[in-house]
């Protein structure tokens, strides 16, 4: 009885190893199985996108034109601002010790002058004098001529001092436009949106004036300045209405017109881009400088066309699964899957006039390869302008992986049979 269950088992085991190897290595696979996609017509959108960030129209740097400390400031973040309101001060002590004793220079100046025309006086009637006596005969000419010179040397002397009086007076003048520009104003009517100093800071401008306020004019009419890639720049143009969505708001779409394409290129990293600035209505304040945009072109619209969803064209089918028609249509269905990208080629926004490509009709269990003429595409579809194909039409997008490895199981489950009677350990 023993020998017998052994025997049995052996048998069992045998023949299911037999017939898992036959299945694995001799066994015809299951016929493989698709996903497929009715041709429908409908409209397609070609766009071309970009990243940008949101800028105000017009924004001001407010700086400091002369050193000093921070006296108090009377601007805040987000606060509402007109033309000419101080912003800040800077200690005018300073300033004001340096206007006065350039007050005292001009008055000294003018002093000086006015002594100098005294000189000049008393130098014109000595000269007169001297003259007189000279027609009597009373005064030699060597006398008339020292008074001469006496008199062009003080009329000198006055000139220097009327220039000595204007050089002090600017020096004033600047003293007091110092003074003046301890006071820092508004420049234009907008909101304040940094503020860079505080009490007591010092501020040295004595290489460059720095920043201490940052002033947007008008935050409900903003900018987006998009970098625009160079393959993509041909197909924008000024006028051309523009899509675009903010982090801070996933399900809104903000829209705008461009406005201009710079000519002046940024190149980072030997890319090279190009600013395309965007005009948008911010009335409600919604969006804020400084906020990365995800911006959409429309550059190409067709509605009520043919249309084949790219995963058909990209799609390559497995070997000996395409029906024989022609021996063109096959070689053509057969070539290597780098042809049929560059047929199906092209990402959101490319214009595919004049290309063609194949798509894989299912044909009961074989695949039928159908050559079409593509135009526009977005990222999900692409037109059809020409070809063999019709709506209703079930074109194959990808292959069904089974289980196990993405190939299909070819596994069957083996029952052995039972011994009969209890085993006994020997």
């Amino acid at each position: 009885m023993r020998k017998r269950s052994g025997t049995l088992l052996f048998l069992a085991l045998l023949f299911g190893g037999g017939w898992y190897g036959y299945n694995k290595i001799w066994a015809a696979p299951p016929p493989p199985q698709y996903r497929t996609s009715e041709v429908d017509r409908g409209k397609i959108v070609a766009t071309v996108t970009a990243t940008g960030t949101i800028q105000p129209l017009v924004t001001v740097l407010v700086g400091s034109q002369v050193s000093g400390t921070i006296l108090r400031w009377n601007a805040d973040f987000n606060q509402q601002v007109k033309k000419g309101d101080v912003l800040a001060e800077i200690d005018p002590d300073r300033f004001r010790r340096e206007l006065d004793m350039r007050t005292a220079a001009v008055a000294v100046a003018r002093a000086n002058l006015e002594q100098a025309r005294v000189r000049l006086a008393d130098g014109t009637r000595e000269r007169k004098r001297i003259e007189g006596l000279f027609q009597k005969g009373t005064a030699s000419e060597n006398e008339l001529l020292i008074v001469q010179a006496a008199e062009a040397e003080r009329q000198a002397a006055v000139q220097a001092g009327e220039a000595q009086v204007q050089v002090a007076e600017a020096e004033r003048q600047a003293s007091q436009v110092d003074l003046d520009r301890t006071i820092i104003s508004s420049p234009i009517d907008g909101v304040v949106i940094s503020r860079d100093i505080d009490a007591g800071q010092t501020v040295a401008a004595s290489l460059q004036a720095p920043t201490l306020f940052t002033i947007a004019a008008d935050l409900r009419a903003m900018q987006v300045h998009a970098n625009l890639s160079e393959t993509d720049v041909g197909q924008i143009r000024a006028g051309m209405q523009a899509e675009f969505t903010v982090d801070a708001y996933p399900g809104r779409k903000f829209r705008g017109t461009v406005s201009q394409v710079r000519f002046n290129p940024t190149i980072v990293d030997n890319v090279v881009s190009y600013i395309t600035i965007i005009d948008v209505d911010n009335e409600d304040l919604a969006l804020r400088p400084g906020m990365t945009a995800t911006v959409a072109f429309e550059v190409a619209r067709v509605d009520d066309v043919l249309t084949v969803p790219n995963a058909a064209l990209r799609f390559k089918p497995p070997e000996g699964s395409i029906k024989a028609e022609t021996g063109e249509r096959a070689e053509k269905a057969e070539r290597p899957a780098e042809a049929r990208e560059r047929s199906a080629g092209g990402g959101k926004g490319r214009k595919r006039d004049g290309a063609s490509g194949t798509v894989h009709v299912l044909d009961g269990k074989t695949l039928r390869p159908v050559n079409v003429q593509l135009g526009i595409t977005d990222s999900r579809s692409t037109e059809v302008t020409g070809g063999d194909l019709k709506p209703g039409d079930r074109v194959v997008t990808g292959e069904i992986a089974a289980a196990g490895n993405g190939k299909p199981s070819r596994f069957m489950k083996v029952d052995f049979p039972e011994p009969e009677g209890p085993m006994m350990a020997t």
